[in-house]
Protein backbone atom coordinates (compact mmCIF):
# COMPACT_ATOMS: atom_id res chain seq x y z
CA UNK A 1 0.00 0.00 0.00
CA UNK A 2 1.49 3.60 -0.78
CA UNK A 3 1.84 6.06 1.32
CA UNK A 4 -1.20 8.17 -0.06
CA UNK A 5 -3.31 4.77 0.77
CA UNK A 6 -2.27 3.91 3.92
CA UNK A 7 -4.49 4.59 7.00
CA UNK A 8 -4.38 7.34 9.27
CA UNK A 9 -5.04 7.66 13.17
CA UNK A 10 -6.20 9.96 15.32
CA UNK A 11 -5.68 9.08 19.25
CA UNK A 12 -8.46 11.25 21.32
CA UNK A 13 -10.43 11.00 18.09
CA UNK A 14 -13.54 11.27 20.14
CA UNK A 15 -12.57 14.48 21.73
CA UNK A 16 -13.46 18.17 19.70
CA UNK A 17 -10.30 18.63 18.10
CA UNK A 18 -10.42 14.29 16.89
CA UNK A 19 -14.00 14.70 16.00
CA UNK A 20 -13.55 18.08 13.40
CA UNK A 21 -10.61 16.45 12.10
CA UNK A 22 -12.11 13.07 11.52
CA UNK A 23 -14.80 14.75 9.22
CA UNK A 24 -12.66 16.84 7.42
CA UNK A 25 -10.54 14.03 6.38
CA UNK A 26 -13.25 11.72 5.49
CA UNK A 27 -14.56 15.22 3.66
CA UNK A 28 -11.33 15.02 1.63
CA UNK A 29 -10.23 11.24 1.41
CA UNK A 30 -10.73 7.98 0.76
CA UNK A 31 -8.51 6.74 3.43
CA UNK A 32 -9.28 4.70 6.41
CA UNK A 33 -9.05 6.74 9.37
CA UNK A 34 -8.98 4.92 12.68
CA UNK A 35 -9.54 6.49 16.21
CA UNK A 36 -7.96 5.49 19.21
CA UNK A 37 -9.67 6.29 22.79
CA UNK A 38 -10.89 5.04 26.03
CA UNK A 39 -14.19 5.96 26.06
CA UNK A 40 -16.78 3.01 24.79
CA UNK A 41 -19.86 5.22 24.99
CA UNK A 42 -18.50 8.04 22.64
CA UNK A 43 -17.23 6.08 20.04
CA UNK A 44 -20.61 4.09 19.91
CA UNK A 45 -22.21 7.22 19.46
CA UNK A 46 -19.98 8.70 17.11
CA UNK A 47 -20.17 5.39 14.86
CA UNK A 48 -23.91 5.81 14.93
CA UNK A 49 -23.85 9.12 13.97
CA UNK A 50 -21.09 8.70 11.12
CA UNK A 51 -22.27 5.02 9.93
CA UNK A 52 -18.88 5.73 8.03
CA UNK A 53 -17.64 1.96 6.97
CA UNK A 54 -13.85 4.17 6.35
CA UNK A 55 -13.77 4.79 10.30
CA UNK A 56 -12.65 2.39 12.30
CA UNK A 57 -12.90 2.56 16.40
CA UNK A 58 -9.59 1.03 18.60
CA UNK A 59 -10.91 0.91 22.05
CA UNK A 60 -7.66 1.64 24.39
CA UNK A 61 -5.61 3.52 26.80
CA UNK A 62 -1.90 5.74 25.37
CA UNK A 63 -1.12 4.79 28.50
CA UNK A 64 -0.98 1.07 27.19
CA UNK A 65 1.54 0.34 24.46
CA UNK A 66 -0.04 -2.88 23.46
CA UNK A 67 -2.90 -0.73 22.15
CA UNK A 68 -1.21 1.90 20.94
CA UNK A 69 0.81 -0.41 18.74
CA UNK A 70 -2.38 -2.04 17.85
CA UNK A 71 -3.80 0.57 16.20
CA UNK A 72 -0.62 2.07 14.91
CA UNK A 73 0.50 -1.05 12.33
CA UNK A 74 -0.06 -0.37 9.21
CA UNK A 75 -0.90 3.94 9.27
CA UNK A 76 1.06 6.41 7.71
CA UNK A 77 0.63 9.31 9.72
CA UNK A 78 -0.33 9.95 13.44
CA UNK A 79 -2.59 12.83 14.90
CA UNK A 80 -1.87 12.59 18.64
CA UNK A 81 -4.35 14.37 20.45
CA UNK A 82 -5.41 12.16 22.96
CA UNK A 83 -4.48 14.06 26.45
CA UNK A 84 -6.00 15.07 30.42
CA UNK A 85 -6.40 19.28 29.28
CA UNK A 86 -8.42 20.28 32.42
CA UNK A 87 -5.95 21.98 34.57
CA UNK A 88 -8.04 22.00 37.43
CA UNK A 89 -8.22 17.97 37.16
CA UNK A 90 -4.66 17.31 36.63
CA UNK A 91 -3.77 19.81 39.30
CA UNK A 92 -5.89 17.47 41.78
CA UNK A 93 -4.36 14.28 40.22
CA UNK A 94 -1.13 15.34 38.71
CA UNK A 95 0.24 11.83 38.96
CA UNK A 96 -2.71 11.32 35.83
CA UNK A 97 -1.42 13.75 33.98
CA UNK A 98 2.52 12.25 34.21
CA UNK A 99 0.70 8.86 32.58
CA UNK A 100 -0.92 9.85 30.17
CA UNK A 101 0.16 13.56 28.92
CA UNK A 102 3.89 12.62 28.84
CA UNK A 103 4.18 8.38 29.41
CA UNK A 104 1.16 8.06 27.25
CA UNK A 105 2.58 10.24 24.17
CA UNK A 106 6.14 8.83 24.76
CA UNK A 107 3.90 5.18 23.94
CA UNK A 108 2.54 7.15 20.68
CA UNK A 109 6.45 8.53 19.56
CA UNK A 110 7.75 5.12 20.24
CA UNK A 111 4.93 3.17 18.48
CA UNK A 112 5.39 5.72 15.63
CA UNK A 113 8.68 5.65 14.97
CA UNK A 114 8.95 1.62 15.35
CA UNK A 115 6.39 0.85 13.08
CA UNK A 116 7.96 3.77 10.57
CA UNK A 117 5.02 5.64 10.50
CA UNK A 118 5.46 8.37 8.09
CA UNK A 119 4.12 11.77 10.00
CA UNK A 120 3.90 12.29 13.68
CA UNK A 121 1.98 15.20 14.25
CA UNK A 122 1.77 15.66 18.82
CA UNK A 123 -0.86 18.44 19.71
CA UNK A 124 0.59 20.84 22.45
CA UNK A 125 -0.85 23.96 24.52
CA UNK A 126 0.59 27.54 25.12
CA UNK A 127 0.29 26.55 28.77
CA UNK A 128 3.39 24.07 28.14
CA UNK A 129 5.26 27.77 27.43
CA UNK A 130 6.85 28.69 30.74
CA UNK A 131 4.60 26.40 32.44
CA UNK A 132 3.10 27.10 36.29
CA UNK A 133 0.75 23.89 36.10
CA UNK A 134 0.54 20.46 35.94
CA UNK A 135 -0.73 19.95 33.05
CA UNK A 136 1.03 22.79 31.20
CA UNK A 137 4.20 20.84 32.85
CA UNK A 138 3.19 17.90 31.16
CA UNK A 139 2.75 19.02 27.70
CA UNK A 140 6.05 20.71 28.15
CA UNK A 141 7.33 17.28 28.91
CA UNK A 142 5.61 16.13 25.65
CA UNK A 143 6.97 18.74 23.23
CA UNK A 144 10.33 17.57 25.10
CA UNK A 145 9.80 13.75 24.66
CA UNK A 146 9.01 14.99 20.44
CA UNK A 147 11.99 16.82 19.97
CA UNK A 148 14.67 13.91 21.88
CA UNK A 149 13.17 11.83 19.75
CA UNK A 150 13.30 13.33 16.37
CA UNK A 151 16.89 14.49 17.84
CA UNK A 152 17.44 10.93 17.99
CA UNK A 153 16.54 9.54 14.92
CA UNK A 154 17.59 12.03 12.79
CA UNK A 155 16.44 13.73 9.17
CA UNK A 156 17.05 10.83 7.23
CA UNK A 157 14.71 8.77 9.62
CA UNK A 158 11.30 7.33 7.83
CA UNK A 159 9.31 8.87 10.10
CA UNK A 160 9.04 12.91 10.55
CA UNK A 161 7.93 13.93 14.26
CA UNK A 162 6.69 17.24 14.56
CA UNK A 163 4.48 19.29 17.28
CA UNK A 164 1.61 22.46 17.02
CA UNK A 165 0.80 24.99 20.07
CA UNK A 166 -2.17 26.87 20.08
CA UNK A 167 -4.33 28.62 22.64
CA UNK A 168 -7.83 27.99 23.97
CA UNK A 169 -9.96 26.63 20.90
CA UNK A 170 -13.32 28.07 21.09
CA UNK A 171 -16.26 25.96 22.31
CA UNK A 172 -14.21 22.97 22.52
CA UNK A 173 -15.42 20.81 25.55
CA UNK A 174 -14.95 22.12 29.01
CA UNK A 175 -14.16 25.56 27.87
CA UNK A 176 -16.40 28.91 29.27
CA UNK A 177 -17.96 29.97 26.51
CA UNK A 178 -20.27 27.21 26.14
CA UNK A 179 -20.17 27.63 30.05
CA UNK A 180 -21.06 31.40 29.48
CA UNK A 181 -23.79 30.59 27.00
CA UNK A 182 -25.64 27.91 29.37
CA UNK A 183 -25.59 30.28 32.69
CA UNK A 184 -26.83 32.84 30.62
CA UNK A 185 -29.90 30.27 29.24
CA UNK A 186 -29.91 29.11 32.72
CA UNK A 187 -30.43 32.78 34.04
CA UNK A 188 -27.73 32.07 36.33
CA UNK A 189 -24.97 34.89 37.09
CA UNK A 190 -22.05 34.16 34.44
CA UNK A 191 -18.76 33.20 36.22
CA UNK A 192 -15.66 34.30 35.79
CA UNK A 193 -12.50 34.20 37.65
CA UNK A 194 -10.52 37.19 36.43
CA UNK A 195 -11.96 39.81 34.13
CA UNK A 196 -8.74 40.93 32.94
CA UNK A 197 -7.26 37.59 32.12
CA UNK A 198 -6.57 37.61 28.35
CA UNK A 199 -6.63 34.18 26.17
CA UNK A 200 -6.01 33.49 22.74
CA UNK A 201 -8.81 32.88 20.58
CA UNK A 202 -8.63 30.04 18.22
CA UNK A 203 -11.22 28.65 16.32
CA UNK A 204 -11.64 25.23 16.21
CA UNK A 205 -11.18 25.15 12.21
CA UNK A 206 -7.77 27.12 13.03
CA UNK A 207 -6.19 24.29 14.86
CA UNK A 208 -6.94 21.94 12.09
CA UNK A 209 -5.64 24.38 9.76
CA UNK A 210 -2.31 24.07 11.92
CA UNK A 211 -2.31 20.40 12.18
CA UNK A 212 -2.57 20.20 8.45
CA UNK A 213 -0.15 22.57 7.70
CA UNK A 214 2.22 20.83 10.11
CA UNK A 215 1.33 17.34 8.73
CA UNK A 216 2.00 18.73 5.02
CA UNK A 217 5.33 20.80 5.55
CA UNK A 218 7.29 19.66 9.04
CA UNK A 219 10.63 18.83 9.08
CA UNK A 220 12.30 16.57 11.30
CA UNK A 221 11.43 17.87 15.02
CA UNK A 222 9.90 21.31 13.80
CA UNK A 223 6.87 22.93 16.10
CA UNK A 224 4.42 24.89 14.84
CA UNK A 225 2.28 28.09 15.78
CA UNK A 226 -0.18 30.11 14.82
CA UNK A 227 -0.38 33.59 14.96
CA UNK A 228 -3.52 34.02 16.96
CA UNK A 229 -5.26 37.10 18.34
CA UNK A 230 -6.49 37.46 21.85
CA UNK A 231 -9.35 39.12 24.29
CA UNK A 232 -9.56 39.83 27.93
CA UNK A 233 -12.22 37.72 29.04
CA UNK A 234 -14.25 40.76 30.67
CA UNK A 235 -14.89 41.61 26.96
CA UNK A 236 -15.67 37.89 26.17
CA UNK A 237 -18.76 38.22 28.44
CA UNK A 238 -19.81 41.77 27.13
CA UNK A 239 -19.33 40.01 23.28
CA UNK A 240 -21.53 37.00 24.66
CA UNK A 241 -23.74 39.21 26.74
CA UNK A 242 -24.42 41.47 23.45
CA UNK A 243 -25.01 39.01 21.11
CA UNK A 244 -27.99 37.15 23.04
CA UNK A 245 -29.51 40.44 24.42
CA UNK A 246 -29.01 40.21 27.59
CA UNK A 247 -26.40 43.12 28.12
CA UNK A 248 -27.46 43.48 32.03
CA UNK A 249 -26.81 39.75 32.83
CA UNK A 250 -25.40 39.25 36.33
CA UNK A 251 -21.53 38.51 36.30
CA UNK A 252 -19.79 36.67 39.32
CA UNK A 253 -16.44 37.48 39.53
CA UNK A 254 -14.86 33.82 41.43
CA UNK A 255 -11.24 34.66 41.41
CA UNK A 256 -8.93 32.77 40.15
CA UNK A 257 -8.71 28.99 40.17
CA UNK A 258 -5.89 26.89 40.94
CA UNK A 259 -2.89 27.66 38.88
CA UNK A 260 -4.44 29.71 36.43
CA UNK A 261 -2.44 32.40 34.70
CA UNK A 262 -3.18 36.14 34.08
CA UNK A 263 -2.12 36.22 30.38
CA UNK A 264 -0.84 33.06 28.57
CA UNK A 265 2.40 32.24 26.23
CA UNK A 266 2.45 30.62 23.01
CA UNK A 267 5.84 31.59 21.58
CA UNK A 268 9.10 32.86 24.53
CA UNK A 269 11.22 35.01 23.11
CA UNK A 270 14.21 32.78 23.11
CA UNK A 271 11.90 30.41 20.66
CA UNK A 272 10.89 33.66 18.33
CA UNK A 273 14.77 34.24 18.11
CA UNK A 274 15.69 31.59 15.63
CA UNK A 275 11.91 30.57 14.36
CA UNK A 276 11.16 31.00 10.85
CA UNK A 277 8.20 33.92 10.33
CA UNK A 278 5.47 31.78 8.00
CA UNK A 279 3.11 34.33 7.80
CA UNK A 280 0.51 32.93 9.61
CA UNK A 281 2.36 30.55 11.41
CA UNK A 282 6.05 30.21 13.20
CA UNK A 283 8.03 27.34 12.42
CA UNK A 284 10.17 26.92 15.60
CA UNK A 285 13.06 24.23 14.16
CA UNK A 286 14.85 21.56 16.24
CA UNK A 287 17.84 22.66 18.74
CA UNK A 288 20.00 20.18 16.64
CA UNK A 289 22.80 20.58 19.21
CA UNK A 290 24.36 17.03 20.79
CA UNK A 291 25.83 16.76 24.19
CA UNK A 292 29.38 18.32 22.94
CA UNK A 293 29.09 20.54 25.67
CA UNK A 294 31.36 23.07 24.58
CA UNK A 295 28.59 24.28 22.50
CA UNK A 296 26.19 25.17 25.20
CA UNK A 297 29.64 26.81 27.30
CA UNK A 298 32.70 27.94 25.25
CA UNK A 299 30.91 28.81 21.92
CA UNK A 300 27.18 29.83 22.66
CA UNK A 301 24.89 30.50 20.03
CA UNK A 302 24.53 33.52 17.79
CA UNK A 303 20.66 34.15 18.16
CA UNK A 304 18.54 37.47 16.78
CA UNK A 305 17.76 38.89 19.35
CA UNK A 306 14.12 39.08 20.34
CA UNK A 307 13.01 40.64 23.41
CA UNK A 308 9.65 39.75 24.07
CA UNK A 309 7.87 36.66 24.45
CA UNK A 310 4.74 36.09 21.88
CA UNK A 311 1.71 36.31 24.82
CA UNK A 312 -2.19 36.75 25.06
CA UNK A 313 -1.04 40.39 26.32
CA UNK A 314 0.97 41.29 23.46
CA UNK A 315 -1.14 39.76 20.54
CA UNK A 316 -3.72 41.36 18.56
CA UNK A 317 -5.98 42.23 20.77
CA UNK A 318 -9.54 41.95 19.91
CA UNK A 319 -12.64 44.71 21.12
CA UNK A 320 -15.83 43.78 21.89
CA UNK A 321 -17.21 43.93 17.83
CA UNK A 322 -14.16 42.26 16.95
CA UNK A 323 -14.82 39.21 19.63
CA UNK A 324 -18.66 38.94 18.23
CA UNK A 325 -17.73 38.93 14.62
CA UNK A 326 -15.23 35.84 15.57
CA UNK A 327 -18.05 34.18 17.89
CA UNK A 328 -20.68 34.51 15.15
CA UNK A 329 -18.33 32.65 12.66
CA UNK A 330 -18.59 29.30 14.89
CA UNK A 331 -21.70 27.29 14.25
CA UNK A 332 -22.32 26.36 18.13
CA UNK A 333 -22.51 29.88 18.70
CA UNK A 334 -25.16 30.67 15.93
CA UNK A 335 -27.13 27.52 16.43
CA UNK A 336 -27.75 28.63 20.41
CA UNK A 337 -28.80 32.04 19.33
CA UNK A 338 -31.00 30.73 16.44
CA UNK A 339 -32.97 28.64 19.68
CA UNK A 340 -32.69 31.67 22.23
CA UNK A 341 -35.63 33.45 23.18
CA UNK A 342 -34.86 36.09 26.21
Amino acid sequence: MSQDESPLLITGGTGSFGKTILRELLASSDREIRVLSRDEEKQDALRNELRDARVRFFIGDIRDRTSVDRAVSGVGAIFHAAALKQVPSCEFFPLEAVRTNILGSENVIRSAIEHRVASLVCLSTDKAVHPINAMGISKSMMEKLSHAAAREIGTEAPTTISCVRYGNVMYSRGSVIPLFIAQIKAGRPITVTEPEMTRFLMPLRDSVALVRFAFANARQGDLFVRKAPAATIADLVTALKELFGVPDHPVHVIGWRHAEKLAETLASAQELSTAEDLGDYWRIQLDSRDLNYSAYFSEGDDLNPQLEDFHSHNADRLDVEGVKALLLTLSEVRNELDTWAP
